[in-house]
């Protein structure tokens, strides 16, 4: 289990170890899964129902496969917790809340004054998503 330093959900935290995405398949009492960098999100879709969390690893700051693993999740209707895990760094944190993360379990503890500030950096975003409904600026610009 990894240790949460930031949660943006009201439910109970969940701490059952998870297992590798081919596991999870094989398993059918499974409810936490870790995608790994490479590994297909959308191999989970099936299972939405039975997962209570998914946890997104981050090896490195500069692999950013993982904003797309929490997306695919969050755009096909996946509701329970997605927390981003490893080597996060203040500048992912507002990303990646945009993408559907809302658990953060960084390697290395972030100060909390930085990652407030870094959760409420932009007002105005660029791309709509379907986690926070936020208009993008061009569509604030040019109303349909």
């Amino acid at each position: 289990m990894v240790d949460v330093q930031f949660r943006f959900r009201d439910d109970e935290a969940v701490n059952d170890p998870a297992v590798t995405v081919d596991a999870f398949s094989e398993q059918s009492n499974a409810t936490a899964v870790r995608i790994e960098p490479g590994e297909d999100a959308r191999a989970l879709l099936p299972y939405l129902d039975r997962l209570a969390l998914v946890e997104v690893n981050f090896p490195a700051w500069t692999d950013g496969r993982g904003y797309s693993a929490a997306r695919i999740l969050r755009e096909a209707g996946y509701t329970g917790e997605v927390r981003g895990v490893g080597d996060l760094v203040i500048d992912m944190l507002h990303h990646m809340r945009r993408c559907g993360f809302d658990a953060f379990a960084p390697d290395k503890a972030l100060n909390p004054t930085d990652a407030k500030n870094a959760f409420e950096r932009w007002d105005n975003v660029y791309q709509a998503t379907v986690v926070d409904g936020r208009q993008a600026i061009w569509a604030k610009r040019h109303p349909a």
